[in-house]
């Protein structure tokens, strides 16, 4: 017998093989994808919110600063890995379908587009770099903005290296194999902290020591990403002389599903980024507390959002094969898992919330503000995020990205920016308001996606 099935229970055994076994995976193939991936995650944002914690030694225009570019970072960084989620999802149903020269093939030209696309992006940027901070936040504060457009040209400077490496660790996640991308990860993401920790606790540098330490850490993560697909890696086969050769039948279907997403995580985040400009109208102390809530929401996401990235491997494979029935039955089990998960989550980190804001440091008025938010996030987050954000993940690796894109940009720019405005600015709910309209807009999506999944319409795409 497995070692894991000895450990466990008899009762806990039958109910991993009711809800997350099938013909496509068993319970432990299943668990042995989605673990790798969230003690990656734990790391990835236990690290960001001690970073965040890190940098507001530096002050609150420095928390500002960072906030605000990072929102413009998320906003752009995510359109080169939604073009890596398309190499991704076909790497995953070419994996399933028993095609492995298909998967080499396919995560090279991935890998290929999402490096020409960041670098194009990444100078675009730096050209443009003042004006784009003017009209997105040009009424913040002199310091503040200051701050913003040293971290921000420091941001771009690494985007074709965070690019690379997402693309790599996408393609590995696509045949399943999460435990290097676990690896790879951590030795980026330690590596950050551990020289955030240098330049900016030890030497105080500021904004200036994490611009550094991101470029290094980042420098480092894709070095060794490459290093272990061309030499360790048998699945994908990378060879750099096929990546310099644009296959234009294979880049066609990676963008069939890479496109749309892209096109959703630039209104989306282009979404959140303008919330972020009603929120610099509030002030740079409500900028902080916006900042240092969504650290500390975070770390309650850290289960749900693993499974949001498992379950792309996940359906992708089991659509490979076309097993539409596997398909449903893991996409309602992970669901469902990401609801106990939150539970569990906010029972442990509820408590712990006066220990956690301390990490940051911030002006005393301010702490009820945060601690409201969190609040709110507590309640919908089990109720709420995950048909939200595990549906559609899931809906995208069965081939179905246009409609996920659709329907997450009507909710997107319908609620949480137009009533986010309303709550917050016309009727002066301040950030409180904007926060509310965020959770209304996940009730709109968990609407939207649970009625798609009813019917049949997400699964009838055949990529492969």
């Amino acid at each position: 017998m497995n070692k894991l099935a000895v450990k466990l229970r008899p009762k806990t055994v039958f109910l991993l093989e009711k809800f997350f076994t099938g013909e496509s995976f068993d319970y432990k193939k299943l668990f042995a994808i989605i673990t790798p991936i969230f003690v990656d995650q734990s790391f990835l944002i236990i690290m960001s919110l001690l970073n965040t914690a890190m940098i507001s030694s530096a002050g609150v225009d420095a928390v500002s600063a960072v906030s605000m570019v990072d929102s413009l970072n998320i906003f752009l960084v995510n359109v080169f890995i939604a073009v890596a989620t398309g190499g991704t999802v076909m790497v995953a149903q070419y994996k399933g379908s028993g095609n492995p020269e298909m998967v080499s093939k396919t995560a090279t030209q991935a890998i290929s587009a999402v490096t020409i696309f960041s670098v194009l992006l990444s100078a675009l940027v730096i050209i443009f770099h003042t004006p784009t901070l003017s009209l997105l936040f040009g009424k913040a504060e002199a310091h503040v903005f200051q701050e913003a457009r040293i971290y921000l040209i420091g941001s771009c400077l690494s985007y074709p290296l965070i690019a690379i490496f997402q693309a790599v660790t996408g393609a590995l996640r696509g045949v399943g194999e999460t435990k290097p991308c676990l690896n790879l990860s951590l030795i980026m993401n330690v590596t950050n902290t551990l020289l955030n920790l240098l330049f900016i606790t030890l030497f105080n540098i500021g904004v200036e020591g994490l611009v550094i330490s991101t470029i290094i850490a980042r420098l480092i993560g894709v070095v060794a990403s490459l290093i272990y697909i061309l030499k360790y890696n048998e699945s994908i086969q990378f060879k750099l002389r096929n990546a310099l050769h644009i296959d234009v039948a294979i880049l066609k279907k990676v963008m069939f599903i890479g496109l749309p997403f892209a096109a959703e995580q630039l209104f989306f985040n282009g979404g959140k980024l303008l919330t972020q400009t009603f929120i610099v109208q509030l002030g740079t102390l409500a900028l902080t507390s916006y900042a240092i809530a969504n650290s500390i929401a975070l770390l309650f996401q850290i289960g749900p959002n693993s499974l949001s990235i498992a379950i792309v491997t996940v359906v992708g494979q089991c659509i490979g094969k076309r097993n539409v029935q596997d398909a449903r039955k893991f996409i309602i089990s992970m669901i469902g898992l990401g609801t106990v998960l939150f539970v569990i989550a906010d029972a442990v980190l509820m408590p712990l919330f006066p220990f956690l804001v301390k990490l940051f440091s911030p002006p005393e008025e301010i702490i009820s503000t945060i601690f409201t938010l969190i609040l709110i996030s507590s309640v919908g987050h089990p109720l709420l995020w995950p048909t939200s954000f595990i549906m559609p993940s899931a809906l995208r690796a069965a081939g179905d990205s246009n409609f996920t894109s659709i329907a997450s940009l009507l909710s997107m720019w319908l609620l949480r920016v137009i009533l986010g405005y309303l709550l917050g600015i016309t009727f002066g709910f301040g950030i409180v308001g904007v926060w509310a309209a965020m959770n209304i807009e996940w009730g709109m999506r968990t609407l939207i996606f649970a009625l798609r999944f009813k019917g049949k319409k997400w699964y009838a795409h055949k990529l492969v």
